[in-house]
């Protein structure tokens, strides 16, 4: 999950466990957790549920007596309500139930994180605590954006999905914001233009917010089972490889930049 699923994700967690007390956890893969399985659900057991936020790929679950459950779906995950028993899913890896009887299962495609830490202590996270800003945060201005390319040699694709610099966007997002602000994944962060920043920044957040809006990645469900609808019909060049530019009709081309592939417009975004 990027940053628009966990959103979603976080915002219908906060609706649907606030205020609600854990009763029962199993974990069948403790190598997700931080700690021993028997001190993590101890620890967790008669905690009320305070607050959940999202933070770049990770959902925080803030509990009474100052503890906070990092949750990170890491390559994929289906994060499932259930109002009851009758509800909770045949299969699944991670389970945690409250004093109701609803609560929520997790089934791990590849791997996730259940981290728990006290909030005095989060800042010492080492997974978290060195997570850059989320572009869609309030305070993620312009002003902030050019600050994070100023001075960088690096790829601008590189740069922008590095959760150091930026948190929450990953190879799905980043094509079309690029395409946009026409702009080649390979050009160094610091020969951006001061116009070609802007048009990048733009696009970076109607990118997301198209996304949010559209429920998230078709691939993807939400707490509730719920898919979203943002899929092929809402890329520009993204996973379009041989296909005519929406611009100027020349073929969309899958090309590598690193560990990972890019989708471009060879004349639209032309290389450095």
């Amino acid at each position: 999950m990027e940053l628009p699923e966990i959103i979603i994700l976080s915002r219908q967690m906060d609706e649907a466990l606030r205020g609600k007390t854990v009763s029962g956890v199993e974990v069948a893969n403790p190598k997700c957790l931080n700690v021993p399985l028997d001190e993590f659900r101890s620890a967790l057991i008669g905690r009320k549920v305070e607050a959940v936020e999202p933070r770049g790929k990770w959902v925080f679950i803030h509990l009474d007596g100052g503890l906070v459950l990092l949750y990170n779906t890491g390559m994929g995950a289906d994060t499932l309500y259930f109002g009851d028993e009758a509800g909770v899913p045949e299969k699944y890896h991670q389970k945690i139930v409250f004093s109701d009887g609803s609560g929520f299962t997790v089934r791990v495609w590849w791997f996730s994180y259940l981290h728990l830490v006290h909030r005095d202590r989060v800042g010492e996270h080492r997974l978290t605590a060195s997570m850059g800003p989320s572009p869609l945060d309030d305070g993620f201005t312009l002003s902030r954006f050019e600050e994070l390319l100023s001075g960088k040699r690096t790829g601008i694709k590189s740069l922008l999905t590095d959760q150091r610099v930026l948190a929450g966007i990953g190879n799905v997002y980043i094509h079309d914001p690029l395409f946009l602000a026409g702009v080649h994944p390979l050009r160094k962060a610091n020969t951006l233009t001061e116009a070609e920043a802007g048009k990048l920044y733009d696009s970076i957040k109607l990118i997301l917010n198209e996304s949010l809006r559209a429920g998230g990645l078709a691939y993807e469900r939400d707490f509730h089972g719920v898919r979203g609808v943002y899929g092929k019909d809402s890329y520009r060049v993204a996973y379009r490889e041989g296909e005519p530019c929406p611009v100027c009709g020349t073929v969309i081309e899958k090309i590598k930049t690193g560990s990972t592939s890019s989708y471009i417009c060879p004349k639209c975004q032309p290389p450095p």
